[in-house]
This record gives C-alpha cells, structure tokens and sequence, in this order.
C-alpha cells in the first residue's frame, strides 16, 4: 500500500504563511488530482483546494487569493501554500491523492493522517 506523509503545520500568528508538503512513500501509475482538504473537530471535513493532472487548480471560496496548491505526480509530492492566513483558517489539513497506485488496482482515494495549522495571536 501507499503512505502520505503531510509536514509543515505548526502555530503562525493572523497575517503570517506556512507551508504544508504531502509525500507519498511510493510511485503511483498514475495519480488523476491532488488535494488539501481540512477539519475543526465537531465539524465536517471540507474541501480546500484541488489541482489535476492537467494542471488545472479549483480553490474553496474561504481561500481563493491566498493559497496556491502545487503538485507533481512524478515525485507524488503536493504542496499547499498558505498565505494572510486567519483564525478561522485553523484545522488539520488532510492531502489526498486520486489516482491509480498499480496497473491492476482501481482509482481510490489515498489519505494522510494530518497536519495541525493553528493561527492565533
């Protein structure tokens, strides 16, 4: 199986930037999009931001403007910037990756375990 490792989550103050990167620990045969999502406990997982083999990239409207997800299916490696951030921006944030991990499996769901972004004064 695959492993997606997330880093770069910590404490950051309003206004500050953090970095989160997502690393698979194997190649896939062929990764379709990646993806950030997060959650507050008590609340559902919500969508962050997307981007596709084709490049293209879909945002949540909270974070349009501020975050910029990068990713390269070679490496299987994603990357979320995250810029101006706020309190409500607060959350694990999950990576996920759509894809195909062998020639024999189906396209499944791959998820990390999380990272901690806590913005607070």
């Amino acid at each position: 199986q695959v492993q997606l490792v997330e880093s770069g989550g910590g404490l950051v103050h309003p206004g500050g930037s953090l970095r989160l990167s997502c690393e698979a620990s194997r190649a896939f045969f062929s990764v379709y999009a990646m993806a950030w999502y997060r959650q507050v406990p008590g609340k559902q997982r919500e969508f962050v931001a997307s981007i596709n083999d084709f490049g293209d990239t879909d945002y949540a409207d909270s974070v349009k403007g501020r975050f910029t997800i990068s990713g390269d299916s070679v490496l299987v490696t994603s990357i979320l910037q995250m810029n101006s951030l706020k309190p409500e921006d607060t959350a694990v944030y999950y990576c996920n990756f759509d894809g195909w991990l062998t020639e024999l499996l189906g396209r499944t769901n791959y998820w990390g375990t999380g990272t901690l972004v806590n913005v607070s004064s």
